[in-house]
């Protein structure tokens, strides 16, 4: 349990001080996605999953 609270905190922490890097390392730490996706692989997913859903994410995700 306490490595989904982990990957929960960690987005928390990227959304109050708007920092992007946060939402990979959250992403990271997640334990399915850590299990089936490399580094790169993870920073393309969150790519691609910022600019498909952009309309509905802060501005701050889109610098």
């Amino acid at each position: 349990m306490q490595t989904n609270i982990n990957v929960q905190t960690l987005l928390t922490e990227a959304i109050l001080t708007e920092n992007r890097d946060y939402v990979y390392y959250a992403t990271m730490m997640d334990p399915h996605t850590a299990a089936v996706l490399g580094i790169e692989e993870i920073y393309a997913l969150v790519d691609d999953l910022i600019a498909s859903h952009g309309d509905w994410l802060p501005a701050w995700l889109h610098r």
